[in-house]
């Protein structure tokens, strides 16, 4: 059982990316090999909307034909069992890094068939992970957000097989609120926050692994 977490985050110690790292050891208890990889390390774009992943007997058909640092970590999620994608919300959406590895990893797999089909080769499980200031799934719902993400969640669930999400809110931005602009957040209640409610959120992150790798 190999299970892969895919971190969209900048940040390698904080919010999401601690996330993943509790799922990923709820999938190491059930005797998973696991791996994390941030995208921020890596020098890679979108897609190019070149179609060579869509090419009749072509050479890279299924599969992104770019050439980058990208390229060993698609070929990884080939061997998985289980892919976990984290992200923190920007503007209502993952981000970019995150928008353009989903563009590179999902769009080879989409064939232009009637109907669409999936080309990946095999079943695997998928979670994704979110963390931000929104304080509610009532307010994700309100502003948007949610439709927008169950989009993507409903194209990684028909081209893999499955998806769930776990969703962290009110998340703490920064360590020290007093050193940033920020009078539009009560930081004793981010703080107090982050000392009651991140830590539960760290345990569903692991149970969600654990589900992930049985």
């Amino acid at each position: 059982m190999k299970v892969m977490a895919v971190n969209g985050s900048p940040r390698k110690r904080w919010n999401t990316a601690l996330l993943l790292e509790s799922a990923l050891e709820g999938a190491a208890s059930h005797g998973a090999e696991t791996e994390l990889v941030h995208l921020h390390d890596l020098d890679f774009r979108g897609c190019s909307s070149c179609f060579a992943c869509k090419l009749k007997q072509g050479e890279s058909y299924g599969h992104c034909a770019q050439t980058d640092d990208l390229t060993p970590v698609l070929t990884m999620v080939e061997d998985v069992d289980a892919l976990i994608l984290g992200s923190p919300i920007y503007f209502g959406s993952v981000t970019g890094e995150m928008r353009s590895f989903m563009e590179r990893l999902l769009f080879p797999c989409l064939a232009y068939s009637a109907p669409p089909r999936a080309l990946f080769p095999e079943k695997i499980h998928v979670g994704c992970i979110y963390t931000m200031n929104m304080a509610s799934a009532e307010e994700m719902q309100t502003r948007g957000v949610a439709a927008h993400l169950a989009a993507g969640e409903r194209t990684l669930g028909m081209i893999f097989g499955d998806c769930e999400a776990l969703h962290s809110f009110d998340t703490l931005q920064f360590s020290d609120y007093t050193t940033v602009v920020s009078d539009l957040f009560d930081a004793a209640h981010k703080a107090q926050r982050r000392e009651q409610e991140f830590p539960k959120d760290r345990d569903k992150a692991f149970a969600l692994g654990a589900r992930l790798a049985r």
